[in-house]
């Protein structure tokens, strides 16, 4: 267990030095400066060197590699073009309300997928029927899907709210968390309309996962249900309903549990696109900003921190499988 453990530690740091490597040279290999960006273009050429040599720019590569990585370390990922505030203040500001949001759907996405799972392994009229809308789910871009939930339940239904995160625009508490602040407080017509805003965000969001994750469910189940102790459980005169919640739910869980993490890093993903439709104030909506004034450090910083989000994700789900099942314990 514990060289299980040590070797899930060190891949993760080794993941972590090649994501600081590729975006440290994707960033030099940009066609924009972002020497000009910062000061502008109508800057002399003696501004320009002295903002090239201030930020380090006139080193060599390695060297600047290095000076990145130990800014790194340090906590300084750079100062915002656009905001002129340090990059890791702009995220943690703006983090809150992406996690909430990204919590929220993965929720819904384990719950979906959990039923689309077990309702599509039985088979028959109502499998055929869940497997068709599964993948007409997976295959829909993002974007498309966020639109149409848009002009559907907002514009043409009234159920729910266009955008944001709150309809009085409260200032967020001491966690940054609207639902959680909300409840803190005692106030639950803000958290009634906390949950109302992020529902249909977190929903569409949600698609996507829901649907990887039933789809890998059900492949483990119907697996799990041609097992020896599930004719013999049959054989006790248990029902399906019994047999599969009770016996093989578990046994299957695995290989969902697997795609859970890597869906939970795409959520991430994808929460720049919903959040940009939803007017959601996250990091999603902190980066598409970012892009369009070319701010290298902000984008820089959020993919990094993206990424650090994502592989620490996948080693907690290492870690729970190492917990959960013996049998990861023996092949580590």
């Amino acid at each position: 267990m514990v060289k299980a453990i040590a070797t899930r530690i060190g891949s993760t740091a080794a993941v972590l030095l090649v994501l600081s490597l590729a975006v440290f040279f994707i960033q030099r290999t940009l066609p924009a400066d972002p020497v000009r960006a910062l000061v502008g273009r109508t800057a002399s050429p003696e501004v320009i060197a002295a903002a090239r040599e201030r930020l380090g720019l006139d080193q060599p590569v390695i060297v600047q590699y290095f000076q990145f990585l130990g800014g790194l370390l340090r906590g300084d990922a750079g100062t915002s073009l656009r905001t002129r505030n340090p990059v890791l203040d702009d995220i943690a500001a703006y983090l809150p309300a992406t996690l909430e949001l990204v919590v929220v759907a993965i929720t819904i996405a384990l719950v979906a997928g959990f039923v689309l799972g077990v309702v599509s392994s039985r088979g028959g009229w109502l499998s055929t029927g869940v497997t068709a809308v599964s993948v007409a789910g997976s295959s829909a871009a993002t974007f498309l899907v966020a639109i149409l939930a848009v002009l559907v339940f907002y514009r043409n239904l009234g159920w729910f709210p266009a955008g944001g995160q709150s309809s009085s625009g409260a200032a967020v508490g001491p966690t940054g968390f609207v639902l959680v602040d909300t409840l803190l407080s005692g106030d639950l017509g803000a958290w009634f309309d906390a949950w109302h805003h992020v529902l249909l965000p977190a929903a569409v969001l949600a698609v996507g996962p829901a649907v990887a994750i039933g789809r890998t469910f059900r492949g483990s189940l119907r697996s799990t249900l041609q097992s020896e102790f599930i004719r013999s459980a049959y054989a006790k005169g248990f029902g399906w309903h019994t047999v599969v919640l009770r016996h093989a739910t578990r046994n299957a869980l695995g290989p969902a549990v697997s795609m859970a993490g890597l869906q939970l890093g795409m959520l991430f993903a994808g929460s720049i696109v919903v959040e940009k439709v939803f007017s959601w104030p996250g990091v999603g909506g902190y980066l598409f900003n970012s892009i369009g004034v070319s701010d290298f450090p902000a984008i820089v910083g959020v993919v990094l921190v993206m990424g650090l989000i994502y592989v620490v994700v996948n080693f907690a789900v290492d870690m729970i499988q190492l917990a959960v099942d013996p049998r990861q314990r023996k092949v580590a």
